[in-house]
């Protein structure tokens, strides 16, 4: 018969929560820095549409863009990733590979974003590297235990 993941381990009174997607933690972390990044990327997009002179522009810089277009990206992606974020909570493998592919996407988007916002997207680059890092070391952790 297998243990019930959910009884305490014999002699500590603590349950087992190896069989647990979610039990180092980083997942957890992931999923709430997700729906962090993915709010502010809300944000951003939502700024961007509606004042386009809230924002600077730079004349010389490399990557130039229309910056409602780039608001309409961010809101999407923003949506998509607390979407991601929230499935996070579930502990399913897919969702951890789908974290990774649009914590990625949301990474290379505040790159050329960094003219319009710098401060912002400098956040937000720190944050989607963060999710990066939680999901597979997470996944490290989950595989390399019995």
């Amino acid at each position: 018969m297998a243990a019930n993941p959910r009884q305490p381990t014999a002699g500590t009174g603590t349950p087992d929560t190896s069989g647990h997607p979610l039990r180092t933690g980083w997942t957890v972390l992931a999923a709430v820095l997700m729906i962090f990044g993915g709010t502010m990327a809300i944000f951003e997009g939502i700024a961007a549409i509606a004042k386009d002179d809230l924002f600077v522009r730079t004349s010389n810089y490399t990557f130039k863009f229309n910056l409602t277009g780039w608001g309409w990206i961010h809101l999407i992606l923003g949506i998509v990733i607390v979407l991601a974020g929230c499935a996070l909570f579930t502990g399913a493998v897919w969702a951890r590979a789908v974290g990774v592919v649009l914590a990625g996407l949301s990474l290379i988007a505040n790159f050329l974003w960094l003219p319009y916002y710098p401060f912002w997207a400098i956040v937000l680059i720190a944050v989607n590297i963060f999710i990066i890092w939680a999901l597979c070391a997470g996944s490290l952790r989950d595989a390399s235990r019995p």
